[in-house]
């Protein structure tokens, strides 16, 4: 039997840095996806072994049933309870890591397979299985992928554990009911943790219900979007770290803490105003181009205040340049410092101009994406879902 399951990854709208000194954030999902593809063998097939394959990245890992039975067996068995790995067991992971000699330039995505370890054998149990997992989104850009890793991998595994209600003759991609989506997330936590340590949440949440999400201190609102929005997404391919950049903001607030609370409190007013703008009706293409206006006013605002934290970079201001060109809005989204970042694409833009402007960043040695924001959630298929 096999089961399909894809996540989304994330982008945060409005907010970030401020939402870490008490001001409003929105998140939102993105229409790029991670697939993991999990079948069970046959009863004829004799095969007793875990293969995990990660395609877009040409790695593949195997272990026998009996040695990870061997080495988490005290620790876990298949649950529909959503358990946090103890240290013992992360420690006893990270040696079924090691044993897979991963090329030491991709020795980061070892925490990763420690999460599906942990996932796998919580809630299918000590079985032997194929897992293929592929994705649309970058590695490391701050669109969510671990989220949506661990978001996929847990939906294929709840389907097929019979954890939650799904219907199998179905065909084509469905989306989880509401109670069981809730499951889903509380499992998908548990893998970002192996993965984050103190993840906040934010980025299962968005690739596990889609849509957008409000959150301040701790508090999270799923909000339903009114505005079709489309953005180009550019990924610098410049690597970032994130702690580094939020203990910059923390050390710049340190130094000038009444023109800091000033910025992080104009991000709070921002982030707000478009948490109401994507929820107001849209009648026709004249409100949604003036939305669109106002979206475009409260980015480049937001922009600005991130510029004003430190956290920009050289390859996000020749982003902003280009597709301020064109007359287009862009800020970056996530940690800064490089990533990625968001340039609103209007209803009634030109596809010629888009060419234009994904050809120019390209020149730059940029990779540029088009995608919806603030659609589906996780889905999973039992049949074709081309």
């Amino acid at each position: 039997m096999e089961v399909k399951a894809r996540a989304p990854g994330k982008i945060i709208l409005a907010g970030e840095h401020a939402v870490v000194h008490g001001s409003t954030a929105v998140a939102a999902s993105v229409d790029l996806y991670t697939t993991a593809s999990v079948r069970l063998p046959s009863s004829s097939d004799k095969d007793d072994t875990v293969k995990l394959q990660m395609k877009d990245l040409a790695l593949e890992f195997l272990w026998p049933t009996s040695r990870i039975k061997e080495a988490l067996g005290g620790f876990v068995g298949s649950t529909s309870t959503p358990t946090s790995c103890p240290a013992d067991c992360l420690k006893l992971m990270a040696s079924l890591v090691e044993d897979q000699n991963i090329p030491e330039a991709k020795i980061e995505l070892a925490s990763g397979v420690s999460a599906f370890l942990w996932l796998y054998s919580s809630i299918l149990g000590f079985v032997p299985v194929d897992v293929t997992i592929t994705s649309e989104l970058p590695l490391g850009s701050g669109l969510g992928s671990s989220a949506a890793f661990c978001v996929a991998l847990s939906a294929a595994l709840l389907a097929l554990s019979g954890s939650v209600d799904v219907d199998r003759e179905h065909r084509g991609w469905m989306a989880y009911k509401e109670d069981d989506l809730v499951l889903l997330n509380k499992w998908a936590f548990e893998g970002e943790k192996i993965i984050h340590g103190k993840p906040s949440g934010i980025d299962n949440t968005v690739s596990t219900y889609g849509s957008m999400i409000k959150f301040r201190s701790g508090s999270l609102t799923l909000i339903k979007s009114n505005m079709p929005l489309k953005m180009l997404i550019t990924n610098t391919k410049v690597g970032r770290n994130t702690k580094a950049l939020v203990a910059g903001v923390a050390d710049r607030t340190i130094r000038h803490p009444d023109a800091m609370n000033f910025v992080f409190n104009a991000v709070d007013c921002v982030s707000k105003e478009v948490s109401i703008l994507i929820q107001s009706p849209v009648d026709d293409d004249v409100s949604l181009t003036a939305n669109e206006e106002k979206l475009a006013e409260l980015m480049e605002m937001n922009q600005g205040l991130l510029q004003s934290m430190g956290v920009s970079h050289a390859t996000i201001e020749t982003v902003l340049r280009t597709t301020l060109k064109y007359k287009l809005v862009s800020k970056l989204t996530g940690a800064g410092g490089g990533g990625c970042v968001l340039t609103l694409l209007p209803n009634l833009l030109s596809g010629k101009v888009v060419d234009k402007v994904i050809a120019e960043l390209e020149l730059c040695g940029f990779e540029c994406f088009i995608a919806g924001i603030g659609g589906r959630g996780a889905e999973i298929s039992f049949g074709d879902s081309s």
